[in-house]
């Protein structure tokens, strides 16, 4: 890193609210979801993991700036996904209406 860089000029507490971590978001009821979950064939989980990949990502989208986060993965047996984004992007997820719980990934020693 150069002496010019752009991280070398801001703040160490704004240089930590920039880091991304992995988050795991978790979702409030969905009537839909539960429907979807409910058909047992090959059929219905292809339309389960499509629908809530598109949700997840229809709320990222609507929530966070393009290109600021990367989400890792949708979970299809709950309503979640794992999202890299920053502490700040977490407090915008957790007041979103459809979020039920957001958590910071914990690394073990």
């Amino acid at each position: 890193m150069t002496n010019g860089s752009y991280h070398s000029k801001l703040p160490n507490s704004t240089m930590g609210d920039r880091q991304r971590h992995l988050h795991f978001v978790f979702m409030n009821y969905d009537p839909e979801y539960e429907r979807l979950q409910s058909d047992r064939t090959k059929r219905g989980a292809m339309e389960v993991e499509m629908y809530l990949s598109t949700k997840h990502n229809d709320l990222l989208a609507k929530k966070l700036e393009p290109g600021t986060y990367h989400k890792t993965l949708s979970l299809f047996i709950v309503d979640a996904f794992a999202v890299q984004i920053t502490d700040a992007q977490a407090d915008v997820l957790r007041s979103a209406k459809e979020v039920r719980v957001v958590e910071k990934n914990q690394e073990l020693p």
